[in-house]
């Protein structure tokens, strides 16, 4: 008896044993098989962000911004204006900021402009776009535009040319290695409804931007917190520094989205898709900084690199 239930626990022995290679053949599988789908993903945001920056009124072509007081001023390339632009007719046009911050521009008669792709018939009321979508000014045959911008308080001239040297000697963007191990699952805590943070930009205006709450996450067994913001679009946007800024990476920061939680609380943080801010690669941009908390004491070699210099190649 004794013998037959010696050999039954052999016989069970060795069939967990003939299991685990067949286990550990489709868990190895099944990682690989993750592994790729994690890099296209990847591949295909990269291919998306590089379109989207190269697009003729993208960051890229931004060539100018210009601040404006209350009362008009004069808009052109012609030494008289009193808002010089760099491209454009000698004269363009009055843009005039009223005392209830109304902005309004008149083009220049005989100069071929547009208002929201539409030609131009006399003066037209501009949207900043803290308003909503901002109103586009056209010309130049279209290469040219500009919009108002509203930052602090204060409005500017966006100004946009999409034969900008930025965007037509664009030679492509450097990355750090995709790295699943920078995809983390992430807790968010939400802060009670309402809540503002004051965001410092790179011109040193503060802006209170909507935040909704902090993610968290842990490498290598410490725990890391991000506190969000939400720029009216519903999504987590996370600006950060981490110990490879100024160094691999851009000095000033990266931004990065993550979709709201689940109704578990939880969502995805994937720094592969960690990008540079507009202001990596012009200087006519206003770019949020990190909240003092979003600076990591943490290498985060996941995402994109600092900007090539002017000239450089791949």
């Amino acid at each position: 008896m004794r013998t037959l239930a010696v050999a039954i626990i052999t016989t069970i022995l060795l069939a967990a044993c003939d299991r685990q290679p067949e286990t550990a053949v489709v868990e190895a599988v099944a990682a690989n098989a993750a592994q790729k789908t994690h890099q296209q993903e990847i591949f295909d945001w990269r291919a998306e962000r590089v379109q989207r920056l190269q697009k003729p009124d993208g960051w890229l072509s931004l060539v100018g911004m210009h601040w404006l007081d209350k009362g008009s001023t004069r808009v052109g390339t012609g030494a008289t204006n009193g808002t010089r632009l760099t491209v454009g007719p000698e004269k363009l046009g009055l843009v005039t900021v009223g005392k209830d911050r109304k902005i309004t521009f008149t083009p220049e008669s005989g100069v071929e402009v547009t208002i929201d792709g539409l030609p131009a018939v006399g003066s037209a009321e501009l949207v900043p776009d803290s308003a909503g979508t901002a109103t586009v000014v056209g010309f130049n045959k279209g290469d040219t535009s500009f919009i108002v911008i509203d930052r602090g308080g204060r409005f500017a001239l966006r100004v946009r040319n999409a034969n900008a040297i930025t965007r037509v000697g664009f030679t492509g963007i450097d990355y750090f290695d995709i790295d699943s191990g920078f995809r983390f699952k992430a807790k968010f805590t939400a802060h009670e409804p309402g809540k503002k943070i004051e965001i410092v930009n790179i011109l040193s205006m503060i802006e209170p931007m909507d935040n909704p709450g902090t993610v968290t996450f842990e490498k290598d067994g410490k725990s890391y917190t991000l506190e969000a913001v939400d720029e009216g679009d519903h999504r987590l946007f996370l600006i950060y520094a981490d110990r490879t800024s100024g160094h691999e990476s851009y000095p000033a920061a990266r931004f990065l989205y993550a979709e709201y939680p689940d109704e578990a609380g939880n969502t995805f943080v994937d720094f592969n898709k960690g990008y540079n801010p507009p202001c990596a690669f012009t200087a006519f941009s206003t770019c949020p900084m990190p909240p003092a908390g979003n600076r990591l004491d943490l290498a985060i070699t996941a995402g994109e690199k600092k900007p090539r210099k002017a000239g450089a190649g791949t």
